[in-house]
């Protein structure tokens, strides 16, 4: 479990003592004042609206909108039935987190109604309330918690607006950057087509049997360089299945020495046959060495060593980034940036996977999977 999961596992066992709480000092506070008997409704449904509270991740939508219609008839029928006013503290505080989601999750028409619903809750609970000692202070505690839940929706709601505008706006560029390479990819099959059109020609001349042989190579040549422009275009058009073409062989060797003259020691560990790899291939890789790189300079400054690995088998291919750099709070809850949003990019509409996290002995690891054309790997 990484720490994010553990950090949203302990903030949700958090919420449920909260919850518990609430309930608790209501009961006692109710059976204290009106008497045992009469804390009995108003805690079921406390218990019953916390609980979808905390189980909002399933439904955002559904479960607000059923805990709104519960906190309804517990109003409601606390008016006619002569009960305690409600909603109580734990009622209330459910429904701000259930609001809260949805202001923050939901479409902007469900999330307003959802806020508005919230809202007359709270109306009502004033309106049919009767006067009696506390009842201010009940009714106070249901509007400062509706405010609270509608501004925090709204704050969250404007920072995943603004990381979503970010992401899509690192996507675009990585797709301008796919649209420059464009032209090297053509170049780079468009070439190797003509020169083998001139050989074909010398071939007829003099060995005419080999002329099959040299236009099967020719198509051959030119489906690949069809396949690779349609993979380009289709991420370019944003297409979900897309897979990127791009340069043509790059030199990580070089990469790796200069990231290793400004940073800790890097050692590279390369396949010995990199020659027959897809364009789009090998400049995949290098951006992921490039970009992994980048982020131990930024985010592992106590790294010791990095470890460059690039492997290739019948599957494909895998390329490993590790550091050695000691555990630190702000690494582990480091997601890789924005910059990782392209690399993902990438890496995915090549059919391939990437993870990004700490390593089981210590560290942190970049590693990328992807996989190699038919009749390409070795």
């Amino acid at each position: 479990m990484t720490g994010e999961r553990l950090a949203g596992a302990a903030a949700e066992v958090a919420l449920g003592a909260a919850f518990l709480a609430a309930i608790l000092a209501e009961v006692v506070a109710i059976g204290q004042s009106w008497g045992a008997r009469y804390w009995l409704f108003g805690g079921v449904a406390a218990a019953v609206v916390c609980l979808l509270a905390l189980l909002r991740r399933w439904h955002r939508g559904w479960f607000a909108a059923a805990g709104i219609t519960i906190a309804a008839l517990t109003v409601l029928v606390a008016r006619l039935a002569h009960l305690p006013a409600e909603p109580g503290p734990a009622l209330a505080l459910a429904l701000a987190v259930l609001v809260g989601a949805a202001v923050r999750a939901l479409a902007p028409v469900p999330a307003a109604a959802t806020a508005a619903a919230g809202l007359g809750i709270v109306v009502a609970s004033q309106v049919a309330a009767r006067p009696s000692p506390g009842i201010a202070a009940v009714a106070s505690l249901a509007g400062l918690a509706w405010l609270a839940a509608v501004a925090v929706g709204l704050s969250l709601r404007l920072v995943d607006a603004r990381n979503h505008a970010t992401a899509e706006e690192v996507r675009r560029d990585e797709r301008l950057e796919l649209a420059r390479e464009l032209h090297d990819v053509v170049t780079h099959h468009i070439t190797g087509i003509v020169l083998q059109a001139q050989a074909a020609q010398l071939v007829a001349g003099k060995h005419p049997e080999k002329l099959p042989g040299t236009l099967a190579d020719i198509e051959s040549a030119g489906s690949d360089a069809l396949a690779a422009m349609r993979r380009v275009v289709g991420l370019l058009r944003d297409t979900a299945d897309a897979a990127p073409a791009s340069l043509g062989p790059e030199r990580l060797d070089i990469l790796v020495d200069r990231f290793a003259r400004q940073g800790p020691p890097a050692r590279l560990r390369m396949p010995e046959r990199t020659g027959d790899w897809p364009p789009e291939v090998t400049s995949t890789v290098y951006r992921i060495v490039q970009e992994a790189l980048t982020n131990v300079s930024r985010h592992a400054p106590h790294a010791r060593s990095v470890t460059v690995t690039v492997g290739q088998d019948d599957e494909g291919i895998t390329v490993e980034v590790a550091d050695d750099s000691p555990p630190a709070p702000a690494r582990h809850g480091h997601r890789g940036g924005y910059g990782l949003i392209g690399m993902r990019e990438r890496v995915q509409s090549l059919g391939g996977e990437l993870r990004v996290g700490p390593r089981a002995g210590g560290g942190w690891s970049v590693l990328a999977t992807l996989p190699l054309p038919t009749g390409t790997a070795r």
